[in-house]
């Protein structure tokens, strides 16, 4: 379980105030599958990013009583002056894995070669997010956060991936942001829509679609 108490979230930038969300309070319950939807700007990575404990809120409470993944995908917070296993390592230790396992998973999927030797910073964005993507699977969580992706690479390390993550989350959940509403249907059973500050809970996804294609 997830809980979010009287949330607000606020980001001034060159004294513009944008508000993404307003004492919003909500409970993403351990045994569903979730859907976050809302219109470009919105702040729904924002959101998942305080899922994650990524970032704070402005104010109010998030309490999280299960083990949540960090957004699939997202390689902003690796270390660029550290070698990819260095950062397969370190994130090892705070998750209290073993860094030998978690690095021998991580160099089987992700493909990297001796570039996992390297600096992230000599990493294209692909090998960051095949970096990413495989230490996210490398882990097990009981709540996997997925941000608009779900694979990586060309074709075929897609398949890998999205066959991997299938795996993954036949034990534990998802919580999804997409704009496709066949990954959606795909991997998710009720949904959340972002609206005006808001937070608005759909149990069944028929209504969440219809919303989110009437305000977004």
């Amino acid at each position: 379980m997830i809980a979010f108490d009287t949330v607000t979230k606020v980001y001034t930038v060159k004294n513009v105030r944008k508000v993404i969300l307003d004492k919003a309070s909500f409970l993403f319950e351990s045994n569903r599958n979730i859907a976050i939807m809302g219109h470009n700007g919105a702040g729904k990575s924002t959101i998942m990013r305080m899922l994650s404990g990524i970032e704070l809120p402005t104010s109010g409470v998030i309490s999280r009583d299960e083990k949540v993944s960090w957004p699939m995908g997202f390689a902003k917070g690796f270390n660029g002056n550290m070698t990819g296993i260095e950062n397969v390592r370190f994130v090892s230790r705070i998750y209290g894995e073993d860094p030998n396992r978690v690095l021998e998973s991580v160099q089987e999927f992700a493909e990297l070669g001796k570039s996992i030797d390297l600096p992230v910073t000599t990493y294209s964005s692909g090998m960051k997010a095949r970096l990413a993507f495989g230490l996210s699977l490398a882990i097990d969580f009981e709540s996997y956060l997925i941000d608009e992706i779900t694979a990586v690479g060309d074709r075929r390390f897609k398949k890998k991936s999205n066959d991997a993550l299938r795996a993954k989350i036949e034990n534990a959940r998802v919580i999804m942001i997409s704009h496709s509403e066949s990954t959606i249907r795909e991997y998710c059973d009720s949904g959340v829509l972002v609206h005006g500050s808001k937070l608005y809970y759909y149990d069944d996804l028929e209504g969440l679609l219809a919303d989110y294609n009437r305000f977004a």
